[in-house]
């Protein structure tokens, strides 16, 4: 990788660009003491400067250097293209991250296809690039003026968002984190790929199963047209991709969907956050062996497999399973109210909702134990463990949770029960329509 020198209009330009591409400090120094104004030119066809060149090979010790003799960090090549573009391109974080901190603009668009360092970072699948932008993006006046959402879904030449290049590409870890931060899973494209497209089209095109499935996971229209009125099925059958043809297809089962809209899932602390995205892999990874069995088509199989898994609960920890579907720990925690759940059935409960016709908003789901509405979730906290003669002269813990399901009354599970049906993460997922079970249980 990096950026090849082009004709140099002397010996010493040439030997000054080839110690920058190869990072020799020492030399650099030398030249630039017989003649200082070699840090401001640049080579003849390209128009590459020492910061450039730098950026791109990722010589962090030269970037510093030239930074600090007061290059600014914006100077463009023949292209328009910036240091930061560069770096993005080629996946040199330190220079990224050098670079953001002396002020790089991250709004810059360069003139091959009117692209900022974001479209570049996402085209080329460097996740930690994109995700140094974004974060920048955050801080900048760039927030300000044009607002974080808007610089998230910023267009190329071509109509171009940083997702639909990402879907294109096949970059998934780029699909999920535009989609984590704000990106418009539904958003369709000017010329770029074929006209209209959203990045489901562009995904299934790619044959890229793993954005397929994150786009699907973030809501994405599987019934959604392009410019010449196909879907995205119709996409992948063309392109021969069976696999994305299968999960795109109409007729198949819908797929479990982020509930993004729900204000506290866009406030759950990354622990909190990493166990629902686990069970949502889950449950449509369930979902996928269905739709996929009896074809040549096969998914990975998941890391937890489902037999023998009551063999590893011991009788301490049979204490904590989750009390809607007696088959999973307790991971999760209503926090206003204290009442615990699994990740799967906590999930279940907040995608059962339907939008408000007349709003289009998600209501906020309630605790099925207490009936309150849930504003925040967080990690569940881990009982501290007991000895052999508190555990069996206290089972305070099991019985208070019957407790609350015999309270409350079995309404507070009726809706989730149909939800979990759907959303079977093993043998016990079907015990909540049997009240009468759920009180006997020991």
């Amino acid at each position: 990788m990096g950026q090849s020198l082009a004709c140099s209009r002397s010996s010493d330009e040439h030997e000054f660009f080839s110690a920058v591409q190869s990072g020799d400090l020492e030399s650099i120094e030398c030249v630039l003491c017989a003649d200082p104004s070699l840090l401001r030119r640049a080579t003849i066809y390209d128009r590459l400067s020492a910061a450039h060149i730098a950026a791109a090979n990722g010589r962090l010790e030269v970037l510093s250097m030239v930074l600090d003799r007061s290059v600014p960090p914006d100077v463009v090549n023949r292209h328009k293209q910036t240091p930061l573009m560069l770096s993005a391109m080629h996946g040199k974080i330190e220079c990224a991250k050098k670079l953001l901190e002396a002020g790089a603009n991250i709004l810059m668009f360069d003139s091959l296809n009117g692209r900022t360092c974001l479209h570049h970072a996402a085209y080329y699948g460097h996740s930690d690039c994109l995700q140094a932008v974004l974060s920048a993006a955050r801080s900048t006046p760039v927030a300000d003026s044009w607002g974080f959402a808007r610089f998230v879904n910023v267009r190329d030449d071509n109509g171009a968002t940083p997702l639909h290049l990402a879907a294109r590409q096949g970059r998934s870890d780029c699909v999920h984190i535009l989609l984590d931060n704000g990106a418009i899973v539904s958003s369709s494209t000017g010329a770029y790929g074929f006209p209209g497209s959203t990045p489901l089209h562009l995904a299934a095109r790619g044959g890229s199963l793993d954005c397929v499935r994150a786009l699907l996971a973030w809501g994405a229209d599987r019934l959604q047209r392009d410019a010449a009125g196909r879907i995205p099925y119709a996409v992948a059958l063309k392109r021969r991709h069976g696999a994305c043809a299968a999960l795109l297809n109409p007729s198949s089962a819908e797929p479990m969907v982020w509930p993004s809209p729900l204000k506290f899932i866009s406030e759950l602390n990354p622990d909190a956050k990493a166990l629902l995205e686990a069970a949502l892999m889950e449950a449509n990874r369930e979902r996928e062996k269905k739709i996929l069995k009896g074809t040549r088509y096969s998914v990975p199989s998941p890391s937890r497999s489902d037999d023998g898994v009551d063999d590893d609960i011991s009788e301490a920890s049979d204490a904590e399973l989750c009390s809607i579907c007696f088959d999973q720990h307790c991971t999760i925690e209503v926090q206003d109210c204290g009442h615990q759940m699994c990740a799967a059935c906590t999930l279940a409960l907040c995608c059962h909702n339907k939008p408000n016709p007349t709003t289009l908003c998600l209501p906020s789901p309630a605790c099925p134990f207490c009936r309150r509405s849930i504003s925040r979730l967080v990690v569940a906290k881990a009982e501290k463990p007991r000895d052999d003669g508190e555990r069996a002269n206290s089972p305070k813990r099991r019985s208070r949770r019957s407790r609350n399901v015999s309270c409350e009354g079995s309404s507070s599970f009726k809706g989730l029960s149909s939800a979990m049906g759907s959303f079977k993460m093993g043998r016990g997922s079907g015990r909540i329509s049997d009240n009468s079970a759920i009180l006997d249980k020991p």
